[in-house]
Formats: structure tokens, sequence, C-alpha cells
């Protein structure tokens, strides 16, 4: 029978158990250890044992550079033992202008680019840090943060950084855990100090307040923010939420009316290359409509060109398209869940962001203080020593030449601690010079009254946040917005509309006019014409009846007897060559039906419909548009009766004339809304019907056309009256052909 052999206490623990205790393990060391930033220096643990193992190679913005394979392996050799091309690729976005907004490395050589290429190895690059990492590494030699030993505890590594620079703020931070994530997008330093000044001054100063000091996120690929102002002060608020970014673009006049757009700046994080391949897939698919060509024009500057197929297509509206279809425009999100002083993770607002680096430099300060403090006792401990053997100069000599152990005699004869004897003893001849000893007194006095200085700091309060302040004023000087590397590179724009962008502006929108003849033959001419001239031919025995100025895009309406409304789209109609076409083909229009009226339909517009038994009723055009053969039906007309008028609303008052030259006159208010049927009595009549109708300004008065005249009666009290009244005669002088037209 085999033997077992066990070694130390094993002890039996149920699957369950041993799994759930080993997963929040892994869990707490991936959140703690890996994924999260720490909220006072705004670092991973790997970038912040880059920066440290840079400094401690003496890689300092002055000094020359050094491969990054180098650093790299002291980096995993020393602190971080994980795959090299982890930390390498951590290392290149430090160094990376377009990813980090105030990058923390200078690198030398390929460091990728922001077509999405990758760096070069790590053998081919150098890199060294920049003036932003050496202020995230400033006192750190002066016991101003606590270190642990590295993993196999041969050396030590700093917990955080002291961090004169606002870097979690500043550079941003992402970052997956177990269960957690972290996203916060870069944001501009001259801000950042701006917020932190007045949260000195103000205390409990609200994060809504803040934001008018840091307004939004100040990415390092430029572009603009178009998040509404309320949803950017709730998300700072809460510490969650997202933020809408567009690229930069603008027009190019081409001459002959043709331009093209031209995209100077694309959105955080998205790969130029792979932006421009997929807009030209769409392209091809024909999702993109307004569309033409794409091209790439990039230099050192990016300069993407959008070359549409019409110069009458909209740019706004083409952007728009092009906005909702492709990664010119993105969702940054917000998410400040980061590890808190006591390594705990927690989700902050932006005042506690803020208050947690200023507290951070307020116990930086505090024990950088103390270190000098006593940094200042030991050595004012010397210098008393050496003033004393100044004073006493023959009497020492003679007793370090006279006795074998002169120390403790020293020490007894002149009451010296064991350090200042020591320091007397380790003299060299040279310092027993007269120069010599002032020099001594004015570093003994210049260091006493630092000394004061710095007990006083300790003690207060007001002192201490004061040199705060003028830390961070130092920080900003350096890097702020007056700086080339502070100016702010994201602007804010409006919120775009919630509403789709109709299909309809991105057709070449072209100038038409339509023609209509007495027999119903229609046709489209290209451009405005202000009067149709002789040149324009009809068959034998018609003539043109209506004529009208529209686009291409527009939508043409038609009202027939039968009180149906028909749509035709612009740049359906036939073309101006010719005699065009019967309309009757185009829609399904009788031979005993005759059009009432043709126009250009009007979103929003009214209209006022009536038939020839004199009832009637106003109807929204938008209720009635349909582009079906069958049209819509609007009126209902009587048998035996048509419809006679379709006249848009635009004034207070409607004028009716009938067959019988009786002419009403009553509010437009009178009138009801409907989308469908006979409406209301507008006048009453013995024999006959209705003419024609007329909406108008009471205040300018009743206007009709007499051929090429045009009279005004502005006299109108005989006629004015209630809705469904027979009327009077008109005014001398009104057309025989009781039609407001002529």
């Amino acid at each position: 029978m085999a033997k077992v052999l066990t070694t130390g206490d094993i002890r039996p623990t149920p699957f369950p158990d041993a799994l759930s205790s080993r997963y929040l393990a892994y869990a707490l060391s991936t959140i703690t250890a890996r994924s999260l930033p720490d909220v006072r220096d705004g670092l991973k643990p790997v970038h912040r044992r880059l920066l440290y193992a840079m400094r401690q190679l003496k890689l300092d913005p002055s000094t020359g550079f050094k491969k990054c394979a180098r650093i790299v392996g002291d980096v995993i050799g020393k602190y971080h033992p994980h795959g090299d091309q982890a930390v390498y690729d951590a290392l290149v976005r430090l160094a990376q202008s377009f990813a980090a907004r105030y990058p923390l490395v200078d690198g030398q050589g390929n460091f990728g680019n922001v077509d999405g290429d990758n760096a070069a190895a790590m053998r081919y690059t150098e890199a060294r840090m920049t003036t932003v990492a050496e202020a995230l590494l400033a006192q750190i030699d002066e016991a101003t943060v606590d270190f642990r030993p590295n993993y196999d505890g041969e050396d030590e590594e700093p917990i955080v950084l002291p961090a004169r620079f606002p870097n979690l703020l500043a550079n941003g931070a992402t970052g997956i855990a177990v269960g957690m994530a972290t996203s916060i997008p870069p944001h501009n330093v001259g801000e950042i100090c701006q917020a932190l000044l007045h949260l000195i001054k103000f205390p409990n100063a609200r994060a809504q307040t803040l934001v008018e000091f840091m307004p939004g996120p100040d990415f390092p690929t430029g572009g603009v923010v178009v998040e509404p102002t309320a949803s950017i002060v709730e998300a700072y608020a809460t510490g969650r939420g997202s933020f809408r970014l567009r690229a930069r673009w603008a027009v190019e006049k081409l001459g002959h009316g043709q331009y093209q757009i031209v995209v100077t700046e694309i959105p955080y994080q998205v790969a130029k290359s792979r932006l421009i391949e997929r807009i030209a897939t769409m392209i091809q698919e024909k999702k993109l409509p307004g569309l033409a060509d794409v091209r790439d024009e990039s230099a050192e500057d990016i300069r993407i060109v959008l070359e549409p197929k019409s110069r009458a297509i909209d740019p706004d509206a083409l952007m728009e398209t092009l906005f909702r279809a492709s990664d010119l425009e993105v969702r940054v999100s917000l998410n400040m869940n980061v590890l808190d002083a006591k390594h705990t993770p927690k989700v902050m607002n932006l005042r506690d962001v803020l208050q947690a680096f200023l507290d951070h430099r307020n116990e930086v300060l505090l024990r950088r203080s103390r270190y000098r403090l006593q940094v200042i006792a030991d050595r004012l401990e010397i210098l008393v020593g050496y003033l004393i053997a100044y004073l006493n100069l023959d009497a020492i000599i003679k007793i370090i030449r006279n006795e074998d152990e002169p120390k403790p005699i020293l020490m007894k004869r002149f009451k010296l601690t064991d350090r200042q004897a020591e320091a007397i003893l380790n003299m060299r001849l040279r310092s027993l010079r007269r120069l010599e000893e002032k020099e001594i007194k004015a570093e003994h006095d210049a260091l006493s009254l630092e000394q004061v200085e710095l007990n006083k700091l300790v003690k207060d309060k007001k002192r201490q946040w004061a040199a705060i302040g003028d830390e961070i004023k130092d920080i900003d000087k350096k890097f702020g917005a007056k700086t080339p590397l502070g100016k702010r590179r994201t602007d804010f724009g409006a919120a775009p509309a919630a509403e789709e962008v109709p299909l309809q502006i991105l057709v070449e929108r072209e100038p038409i006019t339509v023609i209509c003849s007495e027999k119903g033959w229609i046709r489209a001419l290209k451009g405005h014409v202000d009067e149709v001239g002789a040149d324009v031919k009809y068959k034998e025995g018609d003539r043109g009846r209506f004529w009208l100025k529209a686009q291409t895009t527009d939508k043409i309406c038609l009202f027939a007897t039968n009180g149906r409304f028909y749509t035709f789209a612009g740049d359906k109609l036939p073309s101006g060559r010719g005699h065009g076409e019967p309309i009757r083909l185009m829609i399904d229009l009788g031979n005993d039906e005759d059009i009432v009226a043709l126009f250009v339909h009007q979103p929003g517009q009214k209209r006022v419909v009536a038939a020839s038994d004199g009832r009637g009723f106003v109807v929204l055009e938008d209720e009635v548009i349909a582009q079906t053969r069958s049209g819509k039906r609007a009126l209902n007309v009587k048998e035996g009766g048509a419809a006679r008028a379709c006249k848009p609303l635009v004034g207070d008052s409607i004028a009716v004339v009938g067959e019988n030259r009786k002419l009403v006159i009553f509010p437009a208010a009178e009138l009801p809304e409907m989308a469908r049927g006979r409406g209301v009595r507008l006048q009453r009549y013995k024999e006959g019907g209705l003419s024609d109708l007329k909406t108008f300004d009471r205040a300018q008065g009743l206007s009709w056309s007499l051929g090429d005249k045009a009279r005004v009666e502005t006299d109108l009290g005989p006629w004015l009256t209630a809705r469904g009244k027979a009327g009077r005669l008109p005014p001398k002088g009104f057309p025989k052909s009781n039609r407001f037209d002529g």
C-alpha cells in the first residue's frame, strides 16, 4: 500500500468556499494592484513603477535618452513581474501626444501614430521623463510618501507619488477590473488649477460651481463637445455620465458653387485609418447618399477631405448623417471609480476628486516639513558644535594632541553631544580659517530662521493652504493656459437637435419651375423662371394655367375637384423638354375631374378648402400629404358638386364670393380645423354655389386682380358679417368672373 506524504497543515475545504475565497482574492488584487488608478497621483501601479524606474536611471528631462528595453527590463526585474510587452505598451501610451493630454514620457523613435499603427520594438526606441513626470516625482526623497518592499523584498518602491501635478483629471485614466471599471477623460490643467484654488478658498463648494471653472474634458486630439450643459453638470455631480464628442470640420469653397468638407480634428481614441476605411465602405454600400468620395490628405496635421455628390447638398445635413453613421462622433464615458487614500475603490464626484488631491498635497507638505525640520535640527546640532570649536579652538587642539581618547574629554569639558564631538574630530585643518567660521554662522542663522517658519507652517492650517495654493499657481504657470501645452484644444458646441435628418435633404437640391397647362400636362423647367414667356410651348388648343417656383427636393401638392390631395416629388416630375406628360398618368384622376390648386408643400402651413355648396374648413398640409396614386381625401364633396377652392390661410379674415355675385367676409377664427369632412357653411345660396375664396389681413384691406392691375378695398363694413350669411354685392370694379385673381 502506497504511503501518502503530507507536508504542513492540510485542511479539507468545500470546493465552492475555496473557489469563492480565491476568486475574491484575485478580484481584489486586480482592482487594487492593476486596473484602478489612485486618486492622489492618478497612476496605476505599472505607470508609477515605470516613472520611478526612470528616475532611478536618472532619465530626467535635461539628460539623454535610454533604450526603452533598458527601462522595461528594470521595471519587470525590480518592481513589476509581468510581461515585457504589457509594460512597454504602457510606456508607449505615456509618450503618445495623441493619447496623453500631458505626456509623462518623452519618446524618441517610432511610438505609433493616430492612424492606429503600433510603436516600433522596444530595442529601437528611447525615452526619458518629461517635466510633467518630474513634477509628479518632486520631493519623493524627502519622506513625503511611504515606501514598501518590492515583490522579492530586495528593493523598495513608493506606494504613491508626491504628485504636485493633478494627473488624474489632467491625463485621465481607463481600466477594467473584476466587476469594476474606470473611465476618466483628460482635462485642461489650467482649468483644474482654477477649480482647486476655488475649492481651497471655499471648502464647501459644490460640483455645480466647480464645473464653472472646469466646463468639460479637454482631449489631446481636440474636437467639439456637443453635450448639453445640464448633462455635463449632472455627470460631474454624480461621478458617472458621458460626453458627446464630434470631429471638427469646415467647408472649403472651390469656385463655381462647388465645395468640399475638410475634417481637421477627429474624436479621442479613434484611429484615423479605420475611420476613413469605414466611411469609404459605407459609400460603396450606398449608405451615405450625399457623399461621393473621401480622401486622406493628412501630413503632420489631420486633413480628411469629404466630397459631396452635388453642390446643392446642404453641408450641415451631410455632416449630421456622417456623425450618426460613423466615428466622427463618439460618446466618451465618465466613471470616476478610483482608489481613495485608504486604497478602497470608490466612485467620486468632481469635488471629491479635487479634495482628495488637495488632502494628499497637504499630507505631503506636512511630511516634507517635518522631514525638513529633522534635517535642520540635525544640521544645527553640528553647526553649534562647530561654533563651540571656533570659540575654544586652542583648548580643543591641545586636547586632541595630548589625549589618546579625546572624544569623551571634549564631550565632558564643552558639554558636546556624541555627534558634535565626532564632527569636530572629523574637521579638516583648512576649515579652521576665519572665512569658514563666518559661513557657518550665516548658515546657522539661515537654518534657524527656516526652522521658525516651518514650525509656524506645521501648526497653522491657513499657512498650509496658502503654501499649497502657491504650488498650484506654480503648476498653472508652468503647464496652464498661457503655455503652448496648456492651451485648450477641445471646444464646446450647441447640442444637436434630436430629430432625424430627412433623407430628402441629401438629395441634390436644384431650382425648378413647375408648369401645368389647362388640359393637365405637367413639366418642370430647370431654374427659376420669373415669368412664363412665349418660348414655353403647349399642345395645340392648350394653354398655361399653373406655374410655380420650387426645388427638386420639394413636394408638389395638387388639389382636385374630387376633394382629394395628391403629392409629387419635385425630382420625379417630367422634364421641361417637350410638352411634359399628362398628370392623369401619374395619379388616379378621372377625366371628369379638374385641378383646383397646385402648390409647393410647406410644413406647418394651413389651407382653407371649400366646395361648390359653400361648405369648407381649415386643413393642415401635413395631414394630407400622401405620395400614392390615389392621393388622400380631405373634403367630402356633395353628389353633383365639386371642390372649388384651396387657399393658404395667411390672414385673420376670409372673403367668399358666390356664383350669384354675392360677397361675404367673416373672421378666419370661425372656421374649424379638420383633417377630413364636409366642414361648415361659409356662405348661403338660393341659386348657384361658391365661386372663389380668399384669405387676407383685414387691416390691409381686400385686394383683387384686374388684368395687370390690382385694386384694394379697405372699407369692408358692408360685407363684414357672421359665417354662413348670404352676403351682398361686391364693391364696384370687382371682376365679372367672380374670382379674386381675375
